[in-house]
C-alpha cells in the first residue's frame, strides 16, 4: 500500500474520530442540559404550589369578614338613613377599630350607588370617604351577586390592592350598600423577595400587577385588545400606572406551563426556566422565573460520551457513573417530594385546628363535670367488683348474677357519655345538608352538659315534640344549641332559683327550638347587640363575642332564623328551621 494513501486513510479515520467525538460530545452535552433543565422545572412545580398555597391562605383569612360585617345592625342602619356628622363619626371610628383588630389593610362602607359614607382611614388625607366607587367592578358584582372581588390600584390612595365585598341588606334582602375589605400584599412580597427567584402573578388579561423584585409589575405578557384596554379605562384598575409589553422568547418547551424564555427584563436580557400555575377563581397565574444553574453534568456528559467514542475500555466505567448519578437524581426528587407531602400534611392539619378550636375550647371547659361524671360509676364499680367476688367466693351465684345488671346500666353510661364526645369533637365541614331529628341534637347537646346542669343544681324542663325533621348539619347545629346552653347557664350561676326550659314546637311550615333561662334576662340596650360579632358583656378574657355571632351564620347558613326576646324572669332564644319532609319507611 503506497505510504500516501495510507497517509490519507490515517487522515481520514483521524478525521472520523474528531468529527465523532466532538458530535457525540455535542449531543450528550445538549441531552444533559435538558434533563438538568426538566428536573429543575419539576422542583420549580412543587415550590410554585407552595407559594400558591401561601397566597391563598392569605386571601381566605380575611373572605368571611365582609360577609360578617355586613350583619352589624348599625352599619344596616346607617345605610338607611338619614346620615349625620356624630353618626358618620361613631361609624368611622367602629371601622377603624375593627380593622386594626382584623389586621386587615382597609375597611369602608359604600352606600347603593357605591359612595363611600365611612373608612377606617377616615384620618389620612387619602380617606376613602366621599369617594364614589359604583364604577368599580367588584361594587356591580356585589349589587348583582350578593358578593365581589376585584384587584386593582386604589384611584384614591393610589395603593394596589385585593378589595373583597359583601352586599348589606335589609331584612327584606332589599340591597342597601356594601361592606368592603381591602387587602395589600407588602408583607407576601416582603416574603418571597427573600430568594434569587422572580415571582409573578398575573391577572386573566396577562397583565403582571404582584412582583417580588422591582420593575417587574404592570407589564405585559401578551398584547392587549381594543376591547381589554377600553375596560381598563373604565375600571381603573390600574388607574394612571403605564403598561408595558414584557419582551420574552421561548427558547425550549418542557409542558404547558414550563419551558425555557429568553426575556428582556428590568436588569437586562437573561434566560429564565418559566414556570406557570394557574389559580382557580379569578383567572390569575402565578409565575416562577428562575436563571439556570451552571451544571457540571453537560460537561461530564460529553467527556464521558468521547471516552466512549475513542475507546471501550471506559465503557463500563462510564455506564457506572452514568447510573450512579440517576440513582442520586432519582433520591433528590423522592426526598423532596417526601417533604413537599410533609409540608402540605402540616398546612392541612393547622388549617382543621383552626376550624375545631371553637369545639375543642367548649370541650375543655366541660372536662372537669365530664371526668367527675366518668370517675364517680368506676369507683362505685370497684367497690361492686369488690362485692361481686365475695358472692362468687361463697357461691351466692344468682346474688352475683343480680349483681351484674347495676354494672352493666354505669357501662352503657359511660360508653353513651364517650360516644357523644368524639362525635361532638368530629371535625364537620361546612355545607353538609342532611335529615336530622332536632330532638335528637337537643337529646346529645343535654347529655354533654348534663354533669354542669347536675352540679349547678338545675331545674330542666324539656317539651319537645318528636320526631322533629329538619334538613342540616347535625354536629354544627349542637354547636350552636350548647353555646346557647352554656350562655343560659352562664346567665344563672349567680341566681338562687335556676330553671331551664327547652321547647320543639311547630311553627307553620317550621321547627321552632326555644330556650328559656331564669337568668334574669338581657338589658334592653343589649339585646339588640347580642349576634353582633366582638360584643360580650362578659368580663375581660372571658370571651371574645364571636360565639353567638357564629351561631348566627350557622343556623342562616341551614336556611333558618336565630332570635332572642326578653320574658318574666328571663331571656329567651328562638331558633327556627323549615321542615323536612318525613323520611320514606
Amino acid at each position: 500500500m503506497p505510504s500516501s494513501f495510507r497517509a490519507l486513510r490515517l487522515g481520514l479515520i483521524v478525521l472520523l474520530i474528531l468529527v465523532g467525538t466532538t458530535l457525540s460530545a455535542g449531543w450528550a452535552m445538549h441531552q444533559a442540559n435538558r434533563q438538568a433543565l426538566a428536573t429543575d422545572a419539576q422542583r420549580a412545580t412543587q415550590q410554585l404550589g407552595l407559594y400558591a398555597t401561601s397566597l391563598h391562605t392569605l386571601i381566605e383569612r380575611y373572605r368571611a369578614l365582609p360577609a360578617v360585617l355586613a350583619l352589624d345592625p348599625e352599619l344596616i342602619a346607617a345605610l338607611r338613613g338619614p346620615l349625620d356628622a356624630p353618626l358618620q363619626d361613631a361609624l368611622n371610628r367602629k371601622l377603624e377599630r375593627i380593622n386594626g383588630a382584623a389586621n386587615s389593610s382597609t375597611l369602608e362602607l359604600l352606600d347603593r350607588t357605591g359612595l363611600a359614607i365611612a373608612a377606617s382611614n377616615w384620618r389620612l388625607p387619602s380617606s376613602y370617604v366621599g369617594s364614589n366607587y359604583g364604577f368599580r367592578p367588584y361594587f356591580k358584582q356585589t349589587r348583582t351577586h350578593g358578593s365581589g372581588r376585584f384587584y386593582a390600584v386604589g384611584v384614591t390612595s393610589g395603593v394596589p390592592g385585593y378589595f373583597l365585598s359583601s352586599a348589606v341588606n335589609d331584612e327584606h334582602g332589599r340591597f342597601l350598600g356594601a361592606m368592603v375589605v381591602k387587602l395589600e400584599f407588602p408583607e407576601l412580597e416582603r416574603e418571597w423577595r427573600q430568594g434569587s427567584d422572580v415571582l409573578l402573578v398575573s391577572d386573566a388579561r396577562g397583565i403582571i400587577f404582584i412582583a417580588n423584585q422591582d420593575g417587574w409589575r404592570y407589564r405585559e405578557l401578551a398584547p392587549l385588545s381594543g376591547a381589554d384596554r377600553a375596560e381598563l379605562a373604565a375600571t381603573r384598575q390600574y388607574d394612571k400606572q403605564p403598561l408595558v409589553p414584557l419582551q420574552h422568547q421561548v427558547l425550549t418547551h418542557f409542558d404547558g406551563n414550563s419551558h425555557l424564555s429568553r426575556v428582556q427584563g428590568p436588569d437586562g436580557t437573561a434566560e429564565y426556566l418559566w414556570q406557570s400555575l394557574p389559580l382557580e377563581g379569578d383567572g390569575w397565574t402565578l409565575h416562577l422565573l428562575r436563571k439556570p444553574q451552571v451544571s457540571d453534568d453537560g460537561r461530564n456528559a460529553a467527556l464521558a460520551a468521547a471516552a466512549i467514542w475513542l475507546s471501550l475500555v471506559f465503557a463500563a466505567l462510564f455506564v457506572s457513573q452514568r447510573l450512579r448519578l440517576a440513582r442520586l437524581r432519582r433520591r433528590s426528587r423522592e426526598a423532596l417530594k417526601r417533604q413537599v407531602e410533609e409540608r402540605t400534611r402540616e398546612l392541612r392539619t393547622a388549617q382543621e385546628g383552626l376550624v375545631q378550636s371553637a369545639k375543642l375550647a367548649a370541650l375543655g371547659q366541660m372536662s372537669a363535670a365530664l371526668a367527675h361524671e366518668i370517675n364517680q360509676p368506676l369507683t362505685t364499680q370497684r367497690m361492686q367488683l369488690e362485692t361481686l367476688r365475695l358472692l362468687l367466693d361463697h357461691g351466692r351465684f344468682d346474688e352475683a348474677r343480680q349483681a351484674l345488671e347495676p354494672l352493666e346500666q354505669m357501662l352503657a353510661r359511660m360508653a353513651a357519655l364517650t360516644g357523644h364526645l368524639k362525635t361532638f369533637a368530629r371535625n364537620s365541614p361546612g355545607g353538609l345538608r342532611e335529615r336530622l331529628d332536632l330532638a335528637t341534637v337537643v337529646d346529645q347537646a343535654l347529655h354533654l352538659l348534663e354533669a354542669r346542669m347536675r352540679s349547678e343544681e338545675v331545674d330542666v324542663a324539656l317539651y319537645l315534640a318528636r320526631p322533629a325533621w329538619v334538613l342540616g348539619d347535625a354536629i354544627r347545629l349542637e354547636q350552636v344549641l350548647i353555646n346557647l346552653l352554656r350562655n343560659a347557664l352562664d346567665a344563672m350561676a349567680d341566681k338562687r332559683y335556676k330553671r331551664l326550659e327547652i321547647r320543639i314546637e311547630t311553627d307553620q311550615q317550621q321547627w321552632r327550638l326555644s330556650v328559656l333561662d331564669s337568668g334574669g334576662g338581657i338589658d334592653d340596650a343589649n339585646l339588640v347587640k347580642v349576634f353582633d360579632p366582638f360584643f360580650t358583656t362578659k368580663p375581660v378574657g372571658e370571651g371574645l363575642g364571636l360565639g353567638l355571632a357564629i351561631s348566627y351564620g350557622i343556623v342562616i347558613e341551614a336556611g333558618g332564623q336565630l332570635q332572642v326576646d326578653n320574658l318574666p324572669g328571663g331571656a329567651r332564644f328562638s331558633l327556627t328551621l323549615p321542615r323536612a319532609l318525613e323520611p320514606v319507611c
